[in-house]
């Protein structure tokens, strides 16, 4: 009964999936391990509608209203934190001056452009999915987001700011790492296939290398760090399907 409220936690501060509430110190640290369940329990909700039909005749068009779809029940929450590492990583030179504009809850250019390229390369890959009627490798790309989440934390945990992001990052020990990671392993051979499962972590990895480095060089890393990891899982997701296609 523990673990469960625990996961309906989780499941309602990161999405509109679950009644929200404040949460205890403590309870934000096992966040992490409801990664993966959490990235299902949102695939599902935002493929169903359309792998039952609705807007079957219209790829594109199912495939923008899931990634809207996605962008409300997360309530954009990882969005601006993407949003605001663009901004910010193009002042790394000085960590000083990186830390400021993070902070910055304004957009500037470089984060407007980071949403477009994520969003559009989003509802990119999600039409070559739609198109190959795999519904079920598209609700993969949330569990796989959320799980780069889980081991770009744990990569950073000697290097965490004082924060709301420092309370799930705390949470990401190597033993969630590794049983998020072997979770999303087995649910992406089953959902999206083996090929496109290594495809998708291959470049999981190699989307994440330059974040881990970016918090090396600026002395730390926040909240907003692990928004831009999930989202760059997805992208991977995506990817790792559309290679060999």
């Amino acid at each position: 009964m523990t673990s469960l409220r625990s996961f309906l936690d989780s499941l309602g501060f990161l999405t509109r999936l679950a009644p929200a509430r404040v949460m205890a110190e403590d309870e934000m640290n096992r966040c992490m391990i409801h990664m993966p369940l959490v990235g299902a329990v949102l695939g599902a909700a935002v493929t169903l509608p359309f792998a039952l039909g609705f807007f079957s005749s219209s790829p594109w068009v199912q495939a923008w209203l899931m990634v809207l779809l996605s962008v409300y029940l997360t309530r954009g929450l990882h969005f601006d934190g993407l949003a605001d590492v663009c901004d910010a990583v193009t002042t790394h030179a000085d960590p000083g001056r990186f830390w400021t504009v993070i902070k910055d809850s304004r957009s500037g250019p470089f984060g407007v452009i980071g949403l477009v390229m994520v969003i559009g390369g989003q509802i990119i890959l999600f039409h070559e999915m739609v198109m190959a009627g795999s519904y079920l490798a598209i609700a993969w790309t949330f569990i796989l987001g959320r799980t780069a989440c889980v081991c770009l934390g744990y990569s950073v945990r000697h290097l965490t700011r004082p924060g709301l992001g420092k309370l799930f990052i705390d949470g990401a020990t190597l033993g969630v790492a590794l049983t998020a990671t072997g979770i999303t392993f087995l649910a992406g051979i089953f959902l999206a296939g083996p090929i496109t499962t290594l495809a998708a972590i291959v470049f999981a990895t190699a989307a994440l290398l330059p974040l881990h480095r970016l918090a090396g060089h600026v002395g730390g890393a926040n909240g907003d760090f692990l928004g831009c990891a999930v989202l760059l899982g997805e992208l991977a997701a995506g990817l790792g399907f559309v290679f060999l296609q």
